[in-house]
């Protein structure tokens, strides 16, 4: 691989521990726990889980370095000319569930795969490609929130200039879809794949600008909101919400689908499942309610950063 590689490795472990240290940094009782696995494919990873916290209900922040005999068919299908070539995958991924129902849950992600010619062919080149993102799913929503998590992601998109941030941010909002529920997952952030262009050096600066951007991004948040008062009617909607979580993940998230498929280990992909959920047939919100402005006002794509300059 590459030698490059190396310092992608180097910034994702470092990555992962800033991350770790920010979120403890606003949990008062808890600590991470690491748990190092080896792939027997090859590879293996570090998954650090903090639970039953003061503020961090459940969270998660792993890294791994992967490497397989085949692409699986979710990382091809956009590569058909890939399928069969072996593989190297790193990467970060970060779920944190916080206790308090006006705090938001957050995701962020960002990885390398890199893939070798199959065995033999002599005209192929190696193909490489960085993606990832990040984004929030408010349970009550908070436009000041919204619009400094929305902020950051588009300071972290000036290391590419241009469009960037309205292109990640559209494809955000579309890959974070519940088509089955015609929702949003949350209010979005950005989200990019196959990202191998102008050259690795700026990608790669990119994938570190996205990285660091996400504790800017989402930690005041959550310190901002951790010691909200709330009842119990907002703890049963919190884990009510998180049910779209779930299903979004399981059902559509490319990242889960990936793990599965190509053998990984089913105990950190699934890391990312909030500790308590609930479903309940036919709910609604009642009209003019905080729940209902989450709908109303929240999973819906907007503009937050032109809506916050007028």
């Amino acid at each position: 691989m590459d030698t490059r590689s190396s310092d992608v490795r180097d910034f994702l472990v470092g990555l992962q521990q800033r991350i770790c240290d920010a979120v403890e940094s606003v949990e008062p009782e808890a600590k991470f726990t690491s748990d190092t696995w080896q792939r027997p494919e090859g590879g293996g990873g570090d998954s650090r889980v903090i639970s039953g916290g003061a503020v961090i209900e459940k969270g998660g922040v792993g890294f791994s370095h992967i490497r397989g005999n085949k692409l699986p068919p979710s990382a091809s299908v956009r590569r058909p000319e890939l399928a069969g070539r072996g593989y190297e995958a790193m990467g970060v991924s970060v779920v944190i569930h916080p206790r308090n129902p006006f705090a938001p849950t957050a995701h962020a992600n960002v990885r390398l795969f890199y893939s070798e010619p199959v065995q033999g062919d002599t005209e192929g080149k190696p193909v490489w490609w960085f993606g990832g993102g990040f984004d929030m799913t408010p349970y009550y929503g908070f436009d000041e929130d919204a619009v400094h998590f929305h902020r950051t992601a588009r300071s972290a998109c000036d290391v590419l200039g241009g469009d960037t941030y309205a292109r990640y941010k559209k494809e955000c909002d579309e890959y974070f879809y519940l088509k089955h529920r015609d929702e949003p997952r949350g209010i979005g952030g950005l989200f990019f794949d196959d990202l191998d262009t102008p050259d690795f050096d700026t990608c790669f600066a990119f994938q570190q600008a996205v990285g660091n951007g996400f504790i800017d991004a989402y930690v005041p948040v959550v310190e901002r909101r951790k010691d909200t008062p709330y009842e119990e009617r907002h703890r049963d909607f919190q884990l009510y919400r998180r049910g779209r979580y779930v299903e979004f993940n399981l059902v559509y998230d490319r990242g889960t689908l990936f793990g599965l498929q190509s053998n990984g280990r089913t105990e950190s992909i699934l890391m990312s499942m909030p500790p308590l959920v609930r479903w309940e047939y036919g709910h609604t919100p009642e009209p003019g309610s905080e729940e209902a402005r989450l709908y109303d006002h929240f999973l819906k794509p907007r503009d937050w950063l032109g809506e916050a300059a007028e």
